[in-house]
């Protein structure tokens, strides 16, 4: 007889309750009523604006989702008291993660080195749990883990100080990047990619996701669909003329002529698997470092800034999708 399910709780990221770019971005009750009413999601994902707190506070009672998750981007030099105030926030808000992006530059516009990220996540850990709140340090362009190579070289500094090592897994941000040699270009990993140094397809032995998943580092994980050589987002351009990179792909067939380029569906199998190797790892991992998966299909110029179709219905789709694929990967023995 196989082992009752583990629970893998599925959220949302509250930027994403919204349909189509054009559309105004519900009030806080709304978008908590609509989280409910999909009955697919166990929490929402969101670390709000300091005078939005008592809202979401109030939504979370009202409905019975709690806010179990947030996250921030931080320029160290600079941040440092931000982070404690979004920490305090989490606490207030019962969350139990907080998702961490380091800029790829410190307020002083000198690169960050590995060292000053270490040092931060050892100061953001100690903050966090006086508080109940784990940081989870997120892969994600124009921040310090753009640069894959270097995430490993952190995890080993950070557990080297004898901390464990907590990340949040944005694969989107990876898969992107596969078949696309400027975007390699741009967090100089493309001669490394191209040299087999650096493997970005998760079908391949040694693939960097991967590698990350096996170590146990992965305690949270963002859903956004991506493809390899993911279309620019040509639906909108940024204040220097150029359409966002395109790191957002439709998860359901979005319709004809409503997304700004071809979809093919087949092309989402790269992501999904990494999806379907996180599941299997946290099935069979004692410890349950996975948290939790929040979808997160956004309207930024990135991703979705002027899309046509529904942010929420593909967060939908996909966690039907997740919640699927963990029924099915979780019973296997």
């Amino acid at each position: 007889m196989a082992a009752p399910a583990r629970a893998l709780p599925i959220g949302i990221q509250t930027n994403g309750i919204k349909h189509t770019h054009a559309d105004p971005m519900p009030d806080v009750d709304t978008r908590f009523r609509m989280v409910r009413d999909a009955g697919v999601f166990d929490y929402v994902d969101k670390t709000p604006d300091p005078d939005q707190i008592d809202d979401f506070a109030r939504a979370s009672e009202k409905y019975g989702i709690p806010v179990r998750c947030g996250g921030w981007f931080y320029a160290l030099g600079q941040d440092e008291p931000l982070l404690v105030g979004n920490l305090e926030a989490a606490r207030r808000l019962g969350s139990t993660i907080h998702n961490v992006q380091v800029k790829a530059l410190r307020a002083d516009g000198r690169p960050v080195t590995d060292e000053e990220v270490a040092d931060f996540y050892a100061f953001a850990y100690e903050q966090g749990m006086t508080r109940g709140v784990e940081p989870c340090f997120e892969i994600h362009v124009n921040m310090w883990s753009e640069d894959f190579r270097r995430v490993e070289t952190v995890a080993r500094l950070v557990e080297a100080r004898g901390l464990p090592y907590r990340m949040t897994l944005d694969h989107s941000h990876v898969i992107f990047k596969i078949d696309h040699p400027d975007e390699q270009d741009v967090s100089g990993i493309r001669e490394d990619v191209e040299a087999g140094r650096l493997v970005l397809d998760p079908y391949q032995p040694g693939h960097v996701c991967g590698t990350w998943i096996e170590a146990g580092w992965v305690r949270h994980c963002h859903a956004r669909a991506a493809v390899p050589n993911n279309p620019r987002n040509t639906a909108a351009t940024g204040p220097d003329g150029r359409p966002g990179r395109g790191i957002q792909y439709p998860f359901a067939d979005p319709g004809p002529g409503v997304y700004h380029a071809d979809w093919d569906g087949a092309r989402l199998e790269p992501w999904k698997q990494v999806v379907r190797q996180l599941m299997r790892h946290h099935a069979a991992d004692p410890d349950a470092r996975l948290g939790q998966i929040s979808t997160e299909f956004i309207p930024n110029l990135d991703y979705g800034e002027g899309c046509r179709y529904s942010l929420f219905d593909q967060s939908i789709a996909c966690a039907e999708w997740l919640r699927a694929t963990w029924a099915e990967l979780s019973a296997a023995p």
